[in-house]
Formats: C-alpha cells, structure tokens, sequence
C-alpha cells in the first residue's frame, strides 16, 4: 500500500506556483524579518492590503499577478525595502556592540531573572491590587492552590488567568474563585479586576 501523505517544503510550494524560488545565503532571511518587525515596511499601508489585491487582480498566474501588483502599487517595493535596509543598517550597528559580556548579561536576564519574574508575577499582581485596594493579601498554600486559587485579597480568594483563559470553553477546570484576567503586552501586563468591582 502507497503512502497517501505527501510532504510539500514551502521552497516547494512557491516552486510550483510561481515557477521560481529565491535562495538567500544562510541568517540573512532572519535579519531581513527581524528588521521588517521592527521597521514596519511591509505592512499595507506601504505594500498595499495584499489579501484584498490578490482577490481583486484579474490574472490567476503568478507572472501576471506580480506584473498586474507592480502596476497598482508602483513604488510599494521600493519604498519597503528603504524602510527595511534602514532597519538592517542599524541592526548592523547594534550588532557590533555585542560582545561576549553583553550575551552573557543577556542570558542571566533571560533565564535567571525574566524566568523568576514570569514564574512570580501573580505575586506581583495580588500585590498590586492589594494595595490599589488598601487590603492584605496572601499567597495560597498548596491545598488552596489544588482548588484554583492563586492568593486571597482580603478574605476574597481569587485565581489569576491569562485573559486567552476567557476563549477556551472546553476547560473542565471548574474555578469557584473570582478570577483576576492579564494580558501580556510589550511593555508591561494589562491586568482585569471586573470581577473583583
């Protein structure tokens, strides 16, 4: 019996469809995205809102798709990659100030102090709301903890939760506690007290 899964690279992939397949010496594509993030070039309002342009274009082949895109959107490719190769400019830049004592700054932060802080950050919070709420707090014990709860604000035990917690119906994990929602973002935690009001 043949195998009926067949595996497709997405090298491949964009063989097949556009007949070509651009090779890119080793890392470059990894600087390339990380100064995009960074530099914001390809987002629409530079390149253009490509879902829609796609269903829009007339031609279904590849060629006449990217001659059809150059012609709707004529400066879109060059204005990204100005705004892309100025981020790779200064990446190059940041690159040449690290050395081996920064990356190992780097790592202590990573994994000894971020790693603390991510493992320890409800305390922070309980903490935090505790206060805006001129109330003592504690952290649970183990056989509070087995119940869902994660501290008490005042008597009021409550649970902390990712605020991706509110979307997954399917939990069996019943929590009889209020429950205090974040959201990481990246520059601090957006925290959800509605249910402690």
């Amino acid at each position: 019996m043949e195998n009926s899964l067949i595996k497709i690279s997405f090298k491949e992939l964009i063989k097949e469809i556009s007949g070509e397949a651009k090779e890119f010496p080793k890392y470059t594509t990894q600087i390339i995205n990380l100064a995009n993030q960074n530099a914001q070039g390809t987002r629409p309002r530079v390149v253009g809102q490509l879902s829609e342009l796609i269903v829009k274009c007339p031609h279904k082949e590849y060629h006449k798709w990217k001659a059809w895109y150059l012609q709707q959107q004529p400066k879109a490719i060059d204005d990204a990659t100005k705004k892309i190769f100025s981020m790779v400019e200064e990446l190059k830049k940041a690159i040449n100030q690290i050395d081996e004592k920064m990356v190992k700054k780097w790592v202590e932060d990573l994994v000894i102090g971020k790693t603390f802080i991510g493992l320890k950050f409800q305390e922070g919070i309980i903490k935090r709301i505790a206060k805006l709420k001129k109330l003592p707090y504690r952290l649970a014990n183990p056989r509070e903890e087995s119940k869902g709860i994660d501290g008490f604000i005042g008597h009021i035990p409550i649970s902390i939760k990712p605020i991706t917690y509110k979307t997954k119906n399917m939990l069996s994990e019943k929590i009889e506690v209020k429950i205090i929602y974040y959201d990481k973002k990246k520059d601090g935690i957006m925290i959800d007290i509605s249910e402690l009001e």
